[in-house]
């Protein structure tokens, strides 16, 4: 069954303007002057540096929905790695972001279950990776569920996700596996706010 779409959550890129800084005095502006093809060419070099990472490694977005919580939560910005899957491959366990696969204009948060080649099962609500009930400390009894999903094989290049809020989480359960060319991405660092600051676990 699907859910209410305002519990899902999802993400967009994080576009929230920088603070405004301070002016400086008329005469602070003159004494900068002789300097200021330096400063330019500098300003220059750091938006192109922070251009290429935000295009090639690491993307800001806003979490949006409360499907993942308790470790994310609606509304918190976190850092994406678009790269890191060209050097390691997808691990169960990782937060990963997706093209949601019934509607590719819009990306989904969730966490990997289940990798290719692995036989999943959900017996109310406790899961099991082949054959094996997965111990999953990030889903408090007050996010779990009793839903039960039948055991299937993870086809090849696919992985099986669920959100950490399982009574809250449109996931695997109801639109199955997502294709490897579908996630471009693994949550990698919170920044705001700043009591969440840190590593995504």
């Amino acid at each position: 069954m699907s859910q209410p779409q305002s519990t899902e959550t999802r993400i967009r890129t994080d576009q929230s303007p920088p603070q405004a800084a301070a002016a400086g005095t008329p005469d602070a502006g003159l004494r900068l002057r002789p300097g200021l093809g330096v400063w330019l060419r500098d300003l220059i070099l750091s938006l192109a540096i922070s251009a290429f990472i935000i295009v090639f490694i690491y993307q800001p977005v806003k979490v949006e929905g409360t499907s993942m919580m308790p470790s994310l939560e609606d509304q918190e910005r976190i850092f994406v790695n678009k790269f890191v899957y060209r050097l390691e491959p997808i691990s169960r366990g990782d937060i990963v972001v997706f093209r949601y696969p019934r509607d590719p204009s819009k990306s989904y948060i969730k966490r990997v279950i289940g990798v290719a080649g692995d036989r999943i099962r959900i017996d109310g609500g406790q899961v099991y990776v082949n054959g094996e009930a997965l111990d999953e400390d990030y889903v408090p009894p007050a996010y779990a569920d009793s839903r039960s999903y039948p055991e299937t094989l993870v086809p090849p290049n696919c992985y099986l996700v669920l959100g950490d809020h399982r009574s809250m989480s449109n996931d695997s359960r109801d639109f199955g596996p997502v294709n490897q060319s579908y996630i471009y991405g693994k949550a990698v660092f919170g920044y705001w706010p700043m009591d969440k600051l840190g590593r995504v676990r």
